[in-house]
């Protein structure tokens, strides 16, 4: 009897996990084999897509027929072999060389011109098949994602909730991929600390494994989470339609840092003032050094002189521009009735913000959907859509943002004055209460350009904080201590510099 290999193959693992297909393949094979009176002496077993080139265990069969050690080979059917044209056109130098391939399911003669050119005909059929296959499901895939919904596995923090339905937040994993945003972008952690502090928080992955290293810096990178799902191979991004976990903004902060990680220093000693104030004559930070126990900082550069300046004197100067910031009791009981009072007038205002914000997200959904109808009518290229479609995904995540900071707390924009004012107020107590790196990040929240010469220390608070230390200046330079008049002119301006939505604030006033 001659001997021949036995070639079955399925598209997916998960055919060959229940073996259906394989089982069907391989009794076909045998019940030919044995009316030809071929003896099979090896089975080559493939969970390989035939749509591209590259299967493993075909190529090493071609290999084997090749050194003429059998026969040739049995293959259920010629879709089963060669659904690309390459691997067709290996089949067929075999064939030439003398080399039997037979089919299983297909009365065809290989050695015949008429056998041989039916058997071309159904591998360019199957192969034509592959391609308006993968077209198919192009489609199909790009129709999802132009519906807002991410057409794969649901990344960590996220639920599937079935075909055509957005990922769901899971609410066992949602908050710690939003600690996870908020520490790194905060500073306070480098990436291999971030993972472990998470691990330590109770963080797993989906089989309840430790993220590794690569895994959160993945997580980090993942605008999903933001709101937006990007395609990795094009770059592609959609506007998804699934509830974000964190705000873009949080997730461009933590950009930010994972680009500029590379270029951090190792502290070697971890100054108070550490590059928080710069020479004044030439921009260099101040650099501390100890002496004595006594902490100086100094600019190093030679033109400077190198004279130092103590610790103390800077905190000095540092308290006294916080203590400006201090409020009288009769402020504080202003503040208590001005904030109540805007707290009941601000239902109407923030209804109709809410409405407007929701009318301009639906024309950027009409306007998205026109430039989708343009490119599909060819009246617009592909690079002009893909640019003009990347400004309106980020439109809509901005107002999308906007909305959701709208609806979840009706009186968020007096709330978020209040906050202010409260950390204004409290900023001279906080500071000598807090601890070195608490200490420094309230500087570096309160204030800016830190200049230092000799022992002249300047320190300008930001806006709006300035408004509130010096709100008692007016323009003829003599101080006024009327309140309810001092702040019913500041507070608008505070919340212009704060970005609120000042309508709500005109034309009422508070004794």
């Amino acid at each position: 009897m001659r001997q021949f290999y036995g070639y079955i193959r399925v598209s997916t693992t998960k055919q060959g996990e229940q073996g259906v297909s394989l089982d069907q393949q391989r009794a076909a094979i045998e019940a030919y084999a044995q009316g030809h009176g071929f003896e099979l002496i090896r089975w080559f077993e493939e969970q390989e897509t035939a749509a591209r080139r590259g299967r493993p265990v075909f190529g090493e069969m071609l290999r084997l027929l090749k050194s003429g050690r059998v026969a040739g080979v049995v293959i259920h059917k010629i879709d089963r072999s060669a659904r690309n044209l390459r691997d067709w056109a290996d089949l067929g130098e075999l064939i030439d060389q003398g080399i039997s391939v037979h089919f299983a399911n297909e009365a065809l003669d290989l050695n015949s011109r008429g056998g041989r050119l039916a058997a071309d005909i159904q591998a360019i059929i199957s192969a034509d098949f592959i391609r308006n296959l993968r077209e198919e499901t192009k489609k199909g895939f790009y129709g999802r994602l132009n519906q807002g919904l991410l057409p794969r596995p649901a990344p960590l923090g996220y639920l599937n909730c079935g075909k055509g339905k957005p990922k769901a937040v899971d609410p066992e994993k949602a908050g710690y991929i939003k600690t996870a945003f908020e520490l790194y972008a905060s500073g306070r952690c480098n990436l291999r600390a971030l993972t472990e502090k998470m691990y330590d928080l109770g963080l797993r992955g989906r089989g309840g494994w430790r993220i590794s290293l690569n895994g959160m810096s993945k997580i980090l990178r993942n605008r999903f989470y933001a709101g937006t799902i990007v395609i990795a191979k094009t770059g592609q991004a959609f506007a998804g339609v699934h509830e974000p976990i964190i705000s873009r903004e949080l997730f461009d902060r933590t950009q930010e840092r994972l680009v500029g990680k590379g270029n951090r220093k190792k502290v070697k000693h971890s100054f108070l003032f550490r590059r928080l104030f710069r020479c004044e004559r030439c921009g260099l930070h101040y650099i501390g050094e100890q002496r004595k126990g006594i902490v100086y900082y100094r600019c190093h550069a030679p033109s400077c002189g190198g004279k130092c300046i103590r610790e103390s004197k800077l905190e000095q100067v540092i308290l006294r521009e916080f203590k400006k910031l201090e409020y009288t009791q009769e402020e504080k009981d202003y503040f208590r009735r001005w904030i109540m009072k805007r707290r009941k007038d601000w239902s109407g205002p923030q209804q109709q913000m809410t409405q407007t914000l929701r009318l301009q997200l639906k024309r950027l959904d009409e306007r998205m959907s026109k430039l989708t109808d343009a490119y599909l009518d060819q009246l617009i290229d592909r690079e002009t859509f893909d640019e003009r479609k990347t400004t309106l995904v980020q439109e809509r995540c901005t107002m999308r943002d906007r909305l959701a900071k709208s609806q979840s707390n009706p009186v968020m924009a007096a709330d978020q004055l209040e906050l202010f004012l409260e950390q204004a107020g409290k900023a001279y107590l906080s500071y000598r209460m807090l601890g070195p790196e608490e200490k420094r990040e309230l500087i570096s929240g309160l204030t800016s350009d830190r200049k230092v010469f000799g022992n002249s220390v300047k320190i300008k608070l930001n806006s709006p904080f300035e408004m509130v230390a010096n709100r008692y200046r007016v323009t003829g330079g003599s101080p006024s201590q009327d309140n309810p008049r001092t702040w019913n002119a500041l507070i608008p301006k505070l919340c212009t510099a704060l970005a609120l939505d000042t309508s709500m604030f005109r034309g009422t006033h508070v004794m």
